[in-house]
């Protein structure tokens, strides 16, 4: 029997209770490899809040306006890492060692995989999230509702998912030894071109004003500073279309990828069935 009919015929005869704890098991995993990898948590955690007091309440000097929308760009900052670097740079030293193949052969439902890395990311997004929160209201009394603050938060943990796809799209493509410096060589320019690091309106030159909505980043932190109440430039409606798309192009992309090296994270097709417009359905996802 082969590795995907295996697979498929453990999974189909679990019990409701048994699957679940499929999932449960595989989310577990991945919270215990995260621990173990301080080198990784650390700075994707504390980073954004050291930013933060250095740029947000330190040097504004207790302008409070504009240490609230210091606040909601590094909130985006640190929404970025957990997606770029727990998807791309795990996913690409998994893939090379054939750790992915290997996965195929156990008993694991399908997209588990993928559901517990995207839950490790919206977690470490929250605690980011929470931790710049706390800094905003102890250090700067900020003028932040809680209805101000619960928008934010989800704002920002939903918005780790465009970043994760990206990062499943380098993992696919970049081997282990090069994934952190393109996820490097993405994360940090993408910062500063979509004015994170500079507000917007004060982005040098033309050029980079027309280029931001290129970025992810610049359309969650107009959500962003929308739900806070300040100045955001364009529609919502257009940003939360320009994250959706981000996110189906970079992951049918990756999906693509992986099953072109015989890697299915959802499951095996078997031959002869499958989904027959998954041709047409790529090219039109990548032209939207």
């Amino acid at each position: 029997m082969s590795v995907n009919a295996m697979t498929n015929y453990s999974t189909s005869s679990l019990s409701g209770s048994r699957l679940l704890g499929a999932y449960l098991g595989d989310i577990k995993i991945e919270l215990t490899k995260m621990i173990r990898t301080p080198a990784f948590a650390v700075p994707t955690l504390f980073f954004p809040a050291m930013f933060y007091v250095l740029f947000g309440v330190i040097m504004q000097r207790g302008d409070a306006d504009a240490a609230l929308q210091t606040f909601v760009r590094m909130g985006v900052f640190g929404t970025m890492a957990p997606g770029l670097f727990g998807f791309g740079v795990s996913l690409a030293f998994e893939r090379e060692y054939g750790q992915l193949t290997f996965k195929q052969a156990l008993p694991t439902p399908p997209g588990s995989y993928l559901l517990a890395r995207m839950l490790m990311a919206m977690l470490f997004a929250s605690i980011i999230a929470t931790i710049l929160i706390l800094l905003a209201l102890l250090l700067t009394h900020a003028p932040i509702t809680p209805v101000h603050a619960m928008k934010v938060f989800f704002i920002e943990v939903l918005g780790v998912l465009p970043f994760c796809a990206i990062g499943l799209f380098v993992g696919s493509v970049a081997s282990g030894q090069a994934a952190p410096a393109i996820v490097n060589i993405i994360y940090l320019p993408m910062a500063f071109l979509s004015g994170l690091w500079v507000p917007f309106e004060f982005l040098p030159g033309a050029l980079l004003k027309d280029t931001a909505p290129l970025w992810p980043s610049f359309h969650l932190s107009q959500i962003a500073m929308h739900a806070m109440g300040k100045v955001s430039y364009g529609p919502v409606f257009g940003h939360v279309c320009a994250l959706v798309g981000v996110t189906l192009l970079f992951f049918t992309i990756a999906m693509r990828r992986l099953s072109g090296a015989g890697v299915h994270m959802f499951g095996a097709r078997r031959p002869g069935t499958g989904f027959r417009l998954g041709k047409v359905i790529s090219p039109v996802v990548i032209f939207v």
